[in-house]
């Protein structure tokens, strides 16, 4: 009992770049930004309040905030983002608590990683 291992969780995560890069065609490099900029503040709101939800145990409101995250990680690109909110919500409806409490922890660590990685390649292309 004297040994005890500590397992690191750690994902891989990375942002589409031909996602960003069709943003920046279609709306400009400041209009990009500035959708890049608040997908990324909201994004940071969601994943909070989604887990303040979850600790409250108010199961269908922390349903459709994760079904937002959805739709505003695959804005930008963020597709394991996106796919993880999509099984919190599968988890959600299938009534599963240890799915659910795995899967939003899951999500709340790809979440981190995706907005530290799309900071720093904005950071990349200044």
């Amino acid at each position: 009992m004297e040994h005890i291992l500590v397992l690191t969780q750690e994902e891989p995560v990375r942002v589409d770049p031909g996602r960003l890069q069709e943003l920046y065609t279609r709306l400009g490099e400041a209009g990009a930004e500035d959708v890049v900029c608040r997908a990324m503040e909201e994004i940071a709101v969601r994943l909070s309040h989604t887990e303040r939800l979850y600790r409250q145990d108010r199961l269908c409101d922390m349903r459709k905030s994760a079904r937002s995250l959805v739709a505003i990680a695959d804005q930008v690109g963020m597709r394991a983002l996106s796919r993880v909110a999509e099984d919190v919500t599968r988890c959600v409806d299938a009534r599963d608590p240890v799915a659910l409490a795995a899967t939003l922890a899951r999500l709340l660590r790809v979440g981190e990683r995706s907005l530290t990685a799309i900071w720093d390649l904005q950071d990349a292309s200044l």
